[in-house]
């Protein structure tokens, strides 16, 4: 009895282990069937993902053999990285043969409530409008250094503050070159001490007498696209260049539109530099600025002056630079406009 029970557990055993077999081989078989099926779309896309990636690949070449095509064309052509003082055609000109529009007291301006001013803008606002020439008046009053004209009573600036004002223009503005010519009422080392305390230092320039200029696009490259002289003071430091060793420049008091001439005032005719002072006076004012600063007054004079002295001015200065046409008459001294 015990062995045929034995006998009948151990066929129920087998035949269980057969049915686990017999599925576990249908189980396994069905698998395979789907997973082979898979393995064979996953292995054609994955083919077709390699011949898209091998597309890819041809892609990028297409496109570094592209890239090498505009090294050709760079290489071709010279082309600077972006226009200087806003020209393109600038950028190749050496400094002393390209014309800068300027103001006439420049940190003198109604809007900062300065006394009978001579412009209506302080100095950020005409950088922004294209002036790219200060004439600044430095002074000693209340034991610091400032920016006035005649009497700091009529009007002040610190003059850390009117530098701060060029040194944003200049970081915001890489590719612009700038001049300040300075009546200078204080001490080259007390202005260094000035530019020091702002960060103007880098952006100096030092003009060694008897070499050539620079092109605008150098100086830009350099990052040195500021020159800064002085009527009275001279180096050092190596980039406070003495006004006259640098420029020459014409009379400045004129009273009515007859009274303008090409003479030479103060500098010799040789200098590197060329400054048309055109202003009406003896006072400053609008009206007379859009008198003096209309284009049949101010691009007359210009070339009267370029036909004399056989050079194009480099700086043109006026009074109130938003009345008439200083930055067309500019433009048309460089041959950028029309």
């Amino acid at each position: 009895m015990f062995e045929v029970q034995r006998g009948r557990e151990f066929r129920r055993d087998r035949l269980a282990v057969i049915r686990c077999s017999g599925f576990a081989v249908l189980l396994s078989l069905s698998l395979s069937l789907v997973l082979g099926a898979g393995c064979g779309r996953g292995s054609d896309d994955d083919d077709d993902t390699l011949a898209d990636d091998d597309d890819t690949l041809a892609d990028d070449d297409d496109t570094l053999a592209d890239d090498d095509d505009s090294a050709d064309d760079d290489d071709s052509t010279v082309s600077p990285a972006g226009p200087c003082n806003g020209h393109v055609d600038l950028c190749d000109r050496p400094f002393d043969q390209v014309a800068l529009p300027a103001t006439h007291n420049s940190m003198s301006n109604d809007a900062a409530g300065w006394l009978v001013p001579n412009q209506n803008y302080g100095i950020t606002r005409q950088l922004q409008d294209g002036v790219r020439g200060l004439m600044l008046d430095t002074h000693y009053w209340n034991d610091d250094l400032y920016l006035c004209h005649s009497s700091c009573s009529l009007g002040s600036q610190l003059l850390v503050e009117g530098l701060a004002e060029v040194r944003d223009f200049m970081e915001q503005n890489p590719r612009e070159v700038l001049v300040i010519i300075f009546q200078d009422g204080i001490s080259a080392a007390d202005t260094a001490t000035a530019f020091d305390a702002v960060g103007l230092e880098p952006f100096l320039h030092g003009q060694m007498a008897g070499e050539s200029w620079p092109t605008l696009g150098a100086m830009i490259d350099l990052g040195r696209r500021l020159v800064v002289t002085a009527e009275s003071g001279a180096p050092p430091p190596p980039w406070y260049h003495h006004a006259w060793d640098l420029y020459f420049d014409t009379p400045y008091d004129f009273w009515s539109v007859g009274d303008f001439s090409c003479e030479v005032n103060r500098g010799q005719a040789g200098n590197d530099l060329f400054l048309v002072n055109h202003w009406l006076g003896p006072l400053s004012s609008s009206g007379n600025a859009q008198t003096a600063n209309a284009w049949s007054v101010l691009n007359q004079r210009v070339e009267d002056c370029r036909a004399v002295h056989q050079r194009i001015p480099n700086l043109v200065a006026v009074d109130f630079y938003d009345y008439g046409d200083l930055f067309q008459v500019v433009d048309s001294l460089n041959g950028v406009w029309p």
